[in-house]
């Protein structure tokens, strides 16, 4: 495909850190809202699901499962079809899929076939979406790279402020199967997306360059070397310090928005009054990813990156180990508060993190290994605490082993990092040798004055020592060679003046 080889360029090219780069993100902005709140938005149509197919609320909660599952366990399939076709292509059939799934899903006669349709078709959709739109939000932005992922993480709380309302709104005047047809026409704005996600152009070559190189450069850029999965990431200790992390801290991190709201029924509150504690928590989450993007693009902050993520995942730990104690509603309006700030945090970092420890070109295959170890936490996170709820019948238990979770996964990527991650300072040799290559920079700027060749043509001799003093006498500078001249002048005119002769 045409667009190939300049996707392929992207990495090598400097980020513009601006211009069309903001198109990228706004793009990023509106993928990363549906990508993380449509499954939960889906939800809204779960009674109708159970009253027109007779199936109960364990079954209908599949669809939001299958769907993440392939939002995160697709990651290495996106990562090979990234790196064969580049990410613009990927994403306009990912926009296609996604709507086709909602469509389909429209003229279903048992809930089988939702599965089908929006648990694999459209989750597989917003997959070559997702991935793709973060690979190239990297590419466009390197100094700013923080504020950009902070700001393209937030779309994923004003993403979900607005389509659980508007799901409910759809379902009371189309009902679900109408709900489901116009939801997949907004999803074909993720081929909209697609469309801006423009490949970087690398700089052209000069037109001066000789036949021989330009012959050399063709041979390089019709050979090029392209792997579908990069795994040497593994090497990386950073890369394996991260995925352990991020896979443990999965287990734990959704599950107090799961059940928070079944939590707060459970206390007596009204169920309009339950649901209003995930409106506080996304609406406090708008604001801290770019806020906590700022904060992470600081001069001496960015350096450090992986500990404020580290303090962050602690946080949203420590948060649920208190929560876990809450008794009234206002205790749970306060939890929501809290976990809205750490988890808009770990929203806003955990992938700039990641695109500063494996790099550039190396993020499409990376991101793509730690989404699918994500997809197995995500699995057989919330269902084991909802195992543990059954078997307690008290949610004290359910928050607080989300919260070990979390803080387990804080200490492993902190401690392991200060352990095992060692800066490598600039040695001084390399430093003074990195000098001396400035000086002789600097000396061959200035063009050595050659002296004329010999008449006779003959070679000139090796020069011995004091050949050389000489020589350094004669390449004395001109004010020392001005001083020397007066001084001549001035002897011969004291030799021939008479009072020397008396």
């Amino acid at each position: 495909m045409g667009g190939v080889a300049l996707d392929d360029c992207g990495s090598k090219v400097k980020a513009p850190d601006g211009g069309w780069g903001w198109a990228v993100l706004f793009g990023c902005f509106v993928i990363t809202g549906f990508s993380y709140a449509f499954p939960k938005a889906v939800s809204v149509f779960f009674k109708e699901l159970i009253r027109e197919f007779g199936v109960g609320y364990s079954d209908t909660a599949w669809i939001s499962s299958i769907l993440l599952a392939m939002l995160y366990g697709t990651g290495p399939l996106c990562s090979i079809l990234v790196n064969r076709f580049g990410c613009r292509p990927v994403m306009l059939v990912g926009g296609l899929f996604a709507s086709l799934g909602m469509i389909l899903a429209s003229f279903a006669t048992s809930i089988i076939h939702i599965y089908l349709c929006i648990g694999v078709i459209t989750g597989l959709g917003l997959a070559l979406n997702f991935q793709p739109s973060l690979i190239m939000l990297n590419r466009y932005f390197s100094e700013k790279r923080p504020l950009a992922n902070g700001l393209a993480a937030a779309g994923s709380p004003v993403a979900l402020c607005c389509l659980s309302p508007l799901g409910q709104i759809l379902q009371y005047e189309y009902g679900w199967r109408g709900g489901f047809l116009i939801l997949g026409g907004i999803l074909l704005n993720c081929c909209a997306c697609a469309a801006v996600m423009r490949p970087l152009v690398p700089p052209k070559k000069s037109e001066t360059l000789g036949i021989e190189n330009a012959s050399d450069d063709g041979d390089k850029q019709s050979k090029p070397k392209h792997k579908l999965l990069d795994f040497s990431v593994f090497r990386d200790r950073g890369f394996v310090i991260y995925t352990a992390a991020a896979s443990i801290m999965v287990l734990g991190l959704f599950v107090p928005p799961v059940f928070v709201v079944s939590y707060a029924k459970e206390l007596g509150n009204e169920d309009t009054k339950s649901s209003l504690l995930l409106t506080i928590l996304g609406f406090v989450d708008i604001f801290a990813r770019p806020t906590c993007g700022i904060i992470a693009g600081l001069q001496w902050v960015r350096p450090r990156c992986v500990y404020l993520l580290s303090f962050a995942i602690l946080f949203n730990g420590i948060t649920d180990l208190v929560g876990c104690l809450s008794k009234d509603y206002n205790a749970l309006v306060v939890f929501c508060i809290f976990f809205g700030i750490s988890y808009g945090m770990v929203g806003a970092l955990q992938f700039e993190v990641l695109m500063a420890v494996v790099g550039t070109e190396k993020f499409s295959s990376a991101i793509g290994l730690v989404l699918l170890f994500e997809a197995i936490a995500v699995l057989v996170g919330p269902p084991s605490a909802g195992r543990l709820l059954d078997s307690t019948k008290n949610y004290m238990f359910v928050f607080l082993l989300a919260g070990i979770e979390v803080v387990i996964s804080a200490f492993v990527l902190a401690i392991c990092n200060f352990l095992f991650i060692k800066k490598k300072p600039e040695a001084p040799e390399a430093a003074v040798e990195a000098g001396d290559t400035v000086k002789a920079k600097n000396h061959s700027s200035t063009p050595a004055i050659e002296e004329p060749p010999k008449a006779n043509g003959n070679p000139e001799k090796p020069k011995n020592a004091g050949d050389l003093r000489l020589e350094s006498v004669v390449e004395d500078p001109p004010e020392v060679e001005t001083f020397l001249k007066v001084k001549y002048e001035q002897k011969k005119n004291v030799a021939c003046s008479p009072e020397s002769d008396l």
